[in-house]
């Protein structure tokens, strides 16, 4: 009789009970028999006659086949290979090597090492290769220098991996390793429970009830009150258990330390450039290196000693139902470190204040369209007797001909949506919600600094932790004065040598980005006529009333300057990491710092230089006509473009709206999509295995490698956007909204990315978002401006408020007669023949007793002694425009600075525990010197006090670099 031994219920592959019972879980082992006979070895395993014959229909692909004498022989169970072929055939013999688990008495879906006790903290990839020798020599001498720095080492055979030909090497930190560099890296750790009540009352809280996790999900330890771990003080602290006094973000966080300035030659003295994981990782030597996942994502691990937190991270955060839920920002923080932390701490709390300015914009949007039919100025242009009997100029030479100003009403009416009262009073709110935000942002980032340890890490600690990079390209030494030691330093030549190379090459992209901007303008130029020709309302009735040519050039121009923006945008990444390399920066913090000013600035330019065309420059220098502008000369062709009849504001609010939704949408493909797609395909062959069989390591390795640069895109994606809604939302106000719903599902994305489609990264620690919390207060201020001039020069609303105040027809104020007013009138006669339309071009309405045209300006009409010159109401709008952006800036800019003076940076329930906390140290650390002092003493008196002397292993400890 034939039995499937297969995966059934919660049951594997490897499940067997000591005789063999299927009902029997074992915990992934192969039990032996009572008498201890060893397992037969791999040569044993051969084919019975017996089990030859039939197989079960019901056994799935992973099932292993065993017949009723091997059980009683208590043989290995084998697999019958003689009916496969192919990738049947591949598959069983997979499963034949991998069952071979009793051997090492562990599953393979676990963090520990064989025995069960010692947990991986790291793992390393190889395979052999034809540059093979030079290789295995760099990783032998890489793994015994490893050895001697006091880590434990384990290597999976290549036999053991899917593929037959990658070996995993598992590290393990023992005690003595983890205090060691703990002390060294002055570590955190605590020495007394919390004792200062959480006074902190949140009004109506039960209102938020459903917004709330477990509390066991926010807070997965206890509150302590912590000091920097003193290997010499190993009583002082509150450690339970050596084996779980360190979390594992922490553990990973010590090994890589070790492991990216371990030296791989032999005389370390002579190459000092030869170390390092991150070289052995370029260079191949090694395929990857990570921390392991605790667990599968969708379930709880079955080893009760291992915490899940990987589970529990997706169960109530990693998934999109539960958008509305808070974040689990501590256990975040534990799982993956303080810098990754912190990142989603920022996002969770930008997103939370947007949802204050989506509904102010929101409700000025509304506003737009409750006055949509109120509008005086836009029902004259609607209006067949005004604006049906206006004639327009043409706005093109040749191909465009004399329109009628009823052509543009739909354009008009869309325009008021955004071109209105509210939208004055939304540029000033927004002006000051940005200095809230920031400002409450300080008071977020104290309390998680508080809460997470970092009250006293400063920029300077982390200073002293050099990039190996830079001790092994700076072979020059010089005298630390600080402490008195010898470090590597970059000479002044050639730091500055390669500082005017960087800063040239970053002006190189930015003139190659603003030589893309002038080819999408040309491209506007050259393109509008023919579309206004081809859009003739007189020939494409039904279009040429639902978008004018204007729009239709805006739109196909913005799509095409989105494309162009995100090829540089590809581009200039790889190139903006190679020059930072170039520079040698000193530390880790330095990197980062230059890396985000030279992204920023390109980013800056790149995404925001159409923006700024279209608000500030098009349609300001025209001219008018018989005398009109061009781009390069007359011989060009390319005359300045006017705005769209219904202003520029709209033609803003299109682009605003393709560069910023098309980023968003691109932007949540590119971070979702892309990960899964390539993690289904390099695990296709994966699937299936039950989690005994796939080893947690070939989990973790087939899933993608969340780079350095990982979080500092998260960031830059989201102070892009940030500049979008505060540099451009006057001509915009629904821009918060839609910022608000791209966050939320942002929120999601990159929670489920990086706990279900990445490697677990290094744990890290950051005090705050660094360089780009001084970006966005730039941005905040700079924003202040380019509203202001939105206002004042893009939108319409300064001229109709002079209009109102100033040129209205009769004593009661009204807006009657403004479209009129602010038209300008030229005669046809006087029209040059190289702007004259082509006679074919000319409408069926059009007759020779149409004498005259109009345009957007104000000037004289012909025939005045100042003819087509600015008239006096032109000089009242420019000097009511200048006097708006001054009063607008002053008074945003003082609020502005009143809310930051009145609002403390630092809680003031923070400032409490944070005097305490010092005060506990001192006293504690005062008690426990005295009670030392008692002791010896007390030993003094007793016996003669020899010289200590140290029982633990010393090893070797790689703190050279810091100095």
């Amino acid at each position: 009789m034939i039995r499937g031994i297969g995966k059934s219920g919660e049951e594997t592959l490897i499940e067997m009970s000591e005789t063999g019972s299927p009902g029997e879980e074992n915990n992934g082992l192969y039990r032996h028999s009572d008498s201890g006979s060893p397992p037969p070895d791999k040569s044993s395993a051969s084919l019975c006659s017996e089990c030859s014959g039939s197989l079960s229909k019901s056994s799935s692909l992973s099932s292993v086949i065993v017949c009723d004498q091997c059980e009683k022989e208590h043989t290995e169970p084998f697999q019958h290979l003689s009916s496969f072929a192919g990738i049947w055939r591949k598959r069983t013999l997979f499963l034949k090597y991998r069952a071979r688990v009793d051997k090492h008495l562990q599953s393979k879906d676990s963090v520990y090492f064989r025995d069960g006790l010692r947990r991986i903290d790291f793992i390393l990839s190889y395979v052999e290769d034809k540059d093979g020798e030079r290789k295995q020599e760099r990783r032998k001498i890489f793994e015994t220098n490893l050895e001697k720095a006091g880590l434990q080492l384990e290597l999976e055979d290549k036999q053991e991996s899917e593929d037959g030909k990658t070996y995993f090497l598992k590290i393990h930190a023992p005690w003595e390793v983890l205090a060691t560099y703990a002390d060294v890296l002055k570590i955190k750790v605590p020495f007394k429970v919390n004792d200062v009540p959480d006074n902190r009352e949140v009004p109506a809280s039960w209102l938020f009830t459903p917004l709330r996790l477990p509390d066991n999900v926010m807070h997965p330890e206890p509150d302590y009150f912590t000091s920097p771990f003193d290997k010499s003080k190993i009583d002082f602290f509150l450690i339970e258990d050596k084996e779980t006094f360190f979390p594992p973000s922490t553990r990973n966080r010590i090994v890589y330390y070790i492991l990216s300035r371990c030296p791989y030659n032999k005389d370390d003295k002579l190459n000092k450039d030869k170390r390092g994981i991150k070289r052995l990782l370029n260079n191949g030597t090694y395929t990857s290196g990570f921390p392991l996942h605790d667990c599968r994502y969708w379930t709880r691990s079955r080893d009760p000693s291992c915490e899940s937190e990987r589970f529990s991270l997706y169960r109530h955060w990693a998934r999109f139902l539960r958008f509305y839920k808070e974040q689990p920002l501590n256990l975040i923080r534990r799982y993956y470190g303080e810098k990754i932390g912190i990142y989603f701490a920022w996002l969770g709390f930008y997103t939370e204040m947007l949802f204050y300015a989506a509904v102010v914009g929101l409700a000025c949007f509304i506003y737009g369209v409750a006055t949509y039919h109120d509008v005086v100025w836009t029902e004259e242009i609607c209006d067949e007797n005004i604006g049906g009997k206006i004639i327009m100029c043409p706005l093109c030479d040749k191909k465009c001909s004399f329109w009628k100003l009823n052509s543009t009403c739909n354009s008009t009416w869309q325009s008021h949506l955004f071109d209105n009262t509210a939208t004055v009073f939304f540029a000033i709110f927004m002006g000051i919600w940005v200095t809230l935000f920031l400002e409450f942002w300080k008071r977020r980032q104290a309390r998680l600094e508080y809460e997470w340890d970092l009250v006293d890490f400063e920029e300077e600690q982390q200073r002293l932790q050099l990039r190996p990079e830079y001790e092994t390209k700076c072979t020059s030494k010089r005298l630390n004065r600080v402490t008195q030691e010898m470090e590597p330093y970059l000479p002044v030549t050639s730091k500055l040598a390669r500082s005017c190379l960087s800063g040239a090459t970053v002006l190189f992209w930015i003139s190659l980005i603003i030589a893309s901007i002038i080819g999408v303008i040309a491209y506007r130029l050259a393109v509008f006529a023919a579309l206004a020709s081809i859009m003739d309302t007189n020939k494409l009735e039904v279009v040429g009333s639902l978008i004018t040519p204007q729009l239709a050039t805006s739109v196909t121009a913005s799509c095409i300057n989105f494309v162009i923006i995100m090829v540089l945008n590809f581009l200039y990444e790889r190139v903006a990491i190679w020059i930072t390399d170039m520079e040698i920066p000193k530390t880790h913090v330095e990197y980062e710092n230059k890396l985000t000013v030279k992204m920023f600035l390109f980013q800056f330019v790149n995404y925001y230089s159409s923006c700024f065309y279209v608000a500030f420059f098009k349609g300001k220098f025209v001219g008018y006509p018989g005398k009109y502008a061009y781009m390069f000369n007359e011989g060009s062709g390319l005359r300045n473009e006017e705005c769209d009849p219904g202003g520029c504001l709209i033609e803003l609010t299109t682009q605003l709206v393709i560069v910023m939704a098309g980023k968003q949408v691109w932007g949540n493909i590119q971070e979702a999509l892309v990960p899964w797609l390539q993690n289904w395909w390099k695990s296709r062959s994966a699937r299936s295995h039950p989690e005994s069989l796939y080893s947690r390591w070939e989990q973790d390795y087939d899933l993608q490698n969340f780079s350095q640069f990982g979080l500092f895109y998260e960031y830059l994606e989201m102070v892009i956007q940030f500049g979008f809604i505060t540099l451009f939302v006057a001509s915009f106000p629904l821009a918060p909204l839609l910022a608000l719903m791209n966050n939320i599902l942002e929120v999601r994305v990159d929670a489920w990315k990086l706990t279900t489609q990445f490697r677990r990264p290094v744990a890290a620690k950051a005090h705050s978002i660094g360089a780009w919390d001084e970006i966005l207060n730039m941005v905040a201020i700079f924003s202040v401006v380019t509203n202001a001039f939105i206002v004042a020069f893009t939108s319409d609303m300064i001229p109709r408020l002079v209009y109102l105040y100033a040129y209205h027809p009769g004593t009661e104020l009204t807006m009657k007669g403004y479209i009129n007013n602010s038209l300008s009138v030229f005669n046809i006669s006087e029209i040059p023949d190289k702007n004259s339309p082509e006679a074919t071009e000319h409408p069926s309405w059009f007759n020779s007793n149409i004498t005259t045209c109009r345009y957007r300006d104000y000037r004289y009409p012909p025939g005045h002694e100042y003819e087509y010159s600015h008239t006096m109401q032109f000089w009242h709008i420019l000097a009511a425009k200048m006097a708006f952006i001054i009063i607008m800036e002053h008074v945003v800019f003082v609020v502005k600075f009143f809310v930051a003076w009145i609002i403390p940076d630092v809680p003031s329930d923070v400032k409490a525990r944070v005097k305490r906390e010092r005060y506990l140290i001192q006293e504690y650390l005062h008690n426990y010197e005295v009670e030392k002092l008692k002791l010896q003493l007390i030993q003094n008196g007793s016996q003669c006090i020899c010289p200590e002397t140290a029982s633990a292993v010393k090893h070797e400890v790689l703190s050279g670099c810091l100095t």
